[in-house]
């Protein structure tokens, strides 16, 4: 009699399309017994659920880095892509709980402070991508150093989920678009509510191709990718929504990402991650021990690297003051 597992992994067979990941397929690198109630791809998704990497994306910038409870933070962000990349999976019978996996996956190795911290993490280092960061966490890094095993489809679509490389399944690809439809919709909505933009404000087209508001853009993208996917080897937008993305992406970048208006918080950000990189490369022996056992294996730039990276906004802002603000109140005169 087959198990709760079992019966999953062949109904992936009878209901999912022919061009669908099947989770019984899928390879680690390290073999273990299976669980008699979740498929690989579901196990891969509680694994990244329940890291401590995840975690930490509840405290991450997305763009807004002083915000209210109503903006998005990088764990929000995540579960938008998640949601967004099942509807696109499911539409067409492609297996959702890799395109979770991945979603969920796809941006535990960000930086505190968003986009700024990733180039200034890149500065400092001469290298560093999120995405290759955020696979170095889930095959290193979690599970005290251990790694978390996920399969290689999980692995191949965190790491190609942007960058010159397109993901090997279907999934990965259906999260790669997915991320994109969601920081368009949410930071458009979230800079209304910052007041950094007013309603009209996008170009024209924008708003005649993809709606009004933030909920019939989303409905406009992921409607227009599972229509032009139907039935074909490749998962991805009409070339007429692709080029209004293009369009939506490249204002957002111009007035929002790169705008005067959080040019100070942007510099804040890029100072406190410059001096506490280059602290702690000097005062290696203050990092945590877990970090500090492992320079003969990987070298003091490379732990630096990870332990500043793997910072939220609020402790590096914590550690920053901690270690280069006197106490005020207890000022010797």
């Amino acid at each position: 009699m087959m198990n709760i597992r079992e019966r999953t992994e062949a109904q992936e067979y009878s209901i999912l399309s022919p061009l669908a990941a099947k989770s019984r397929e899928a390879k680690r690198d390290f073999g273990q017994e299976e669980c008699p109630y979740r498929t690989k791809f579901q196990r891969d998704r509680d694994r990244i659920l329940h890291s401590k990497s995840f975690r930490r994306l509840k405290h991450k910038t997305q763009v807004y880095i002083v915000a209210g409870d109503h903006y998005r933070t990088r764990m929000t962000h995540s579960l938008e892509v998640a949601q967004i990349s099942r509807t696109i999976a499911r539409g067409l019978q492609l297996n959702e709980d890799l395109t979770e996996a991945i979603a969920l996956g796809h941006d535990v190795g960000h930086t505190p402070f968003g986009h700024t911290g990733e180039a200034i993490m890149n500065e400092l280092t001469g290298h560093f991508h999120h995405n290759e960061q955020s696979l170095r966490i889930v095959e290193v890094l979690e599970h005290n150093g251990e790694g978390l095993n996920l399969t290689e489809e999980v692995r191949d679509g965190i790491l190609n989920h942007t960058g010159p490389n397109l993901p090997k399944t279907l999934e990965g690809r259906i999260v790669r678009t997915a991320d994109r439809i969601a920081y368009l919709g949410h930071d458009y909505d979230d800079s209304l509510r910052a007041g950094l933009l007013k309603e009209g404000d996008l170009p024209e087209e924008v708003y005649a191709s993809l709606g009004k508001d933030t909920s019939e853009m989303i409905t406009s993208m992921v409607g227009d990718m599972i229509n032009n996917s139907l039935g074909k080897a490749d998962v991805a937008p009409s070339r007429e929504v692709k080029a209004i993305m293009d369009v939506f992406r490249n204002f957002m970048f111009a007035h929002i990402y790169r705008s005067e208006a959080l040019a100070h918080e942007r510099r804040q950000a890029s100072f406190v991650l410059k001096e506490l990189y280059n602290y702690f490369l000097t005062n290696f022996f203050e990092l945590p021990q877990e970090f500090v056992q492992r320079e003969a294996e990987w070298g003091r730039a490379k732990i630096v690297t990870d332990y500043v990276s793997g910072l939220t906004d609020s402790y590096a802002v914590q550690l920053f003051q901690e270690i280069f603000m006197p106490p005020v109140g207890f000022m010797v005169h």
